[in-house]
């Protein structure tokens, strides 16, 4: 997975508390276990005026004008600004697929899921806790300043606003690691490569019989 270190991104808002892992990626696209390819429908009951189907080609599909992502100063937008209790509703990591996939790589908002949390930091997305007061405040900036962008760095774990101001996050260490390094659980898996081909050795030359056919 691509890794995260220092972003600096237009923002858009999505100004609706308990936004669930349905509204992200409705349940009828996930038939595929691929990672790429989900971007087109995230959100999809909100942004078109039809009911999307994974047989059913996004081309000439009628979007709703009203829907945040749909409007023209949001296009090209790399942080994703939320509220409470983002990602909440059953676990499916099609979630942070969907909003990578579309071109996010961070979410902010005052709290998230724990499963969804844990699904995105292994699928390269990056979500930022900031207090709630904060979150409101950068709500209120972007939506009256077009054009509004963000700079979050994760070796500092810090947000900068466009006049400066600074806000540090927590992240847990073990998270971190992975998405300055852009290591899924493969990745991490292969980080020991030396010494899970020491062990298997080993294992051949003490249990020999187990490898009779290999």
């Amino acid at each position: 997975m691509d890794a995260f270190r220092k972003l600096t991104g237009l923002v858009a808002p999505i100004d609706r508390p308990n936004v669930d892992t349905d509204a992200i990626i409705p349940k009828q696209f996930l038939k595929s276990i691929k990672r790429a390819g989900f971007g087109p429908n995230l959100f999809d009951e909100w942004r078109y005026l039809d009911k999307g189907e994974p047989d059913k080609p996004n081309a000439g599909r009628p979007l709703n004008p009203d829907f945040v992502l749909n409007q023209p100063r949001y296009q090209g937008a790399q942080i994703l600004l939320a509220r409470d209790n983002f990602g909440c509703g059953s676990s499916r990591e099609h979630a942070p697929w969907a909003i990578h996939d579309f071109g996010f790589r961070a979410v902010i908002a005052p709290s998230f899921a724990d499963i969804f949390y844990g699904n995105s930091a292994k699928n390269g997305l990056l979500l930022v806790t900031l207090p709630a007061a904060i979150v409101e405040r950068l709500f209120a900036d972007c939506a009256r300043t077009e054009g509004y962008a963000l700079t979050i760095d994760l070796e500092t774990q810090t947000v900068t606003e466009p006049d400066g101001t600074c806000h540090a996050f927590d992240y847990s260490a073990g998270l971190k690691h992975r998405m300055l390094n852009g290591l899924d659980d493969i990745g991490i898996t292969l980080q020991h490569a030396d010494r899970i081909r020491a062990y298997e050795a080993r294992r051949r030359d003490i249990t020999p019989w187990l490898f009779a056919d290999a």
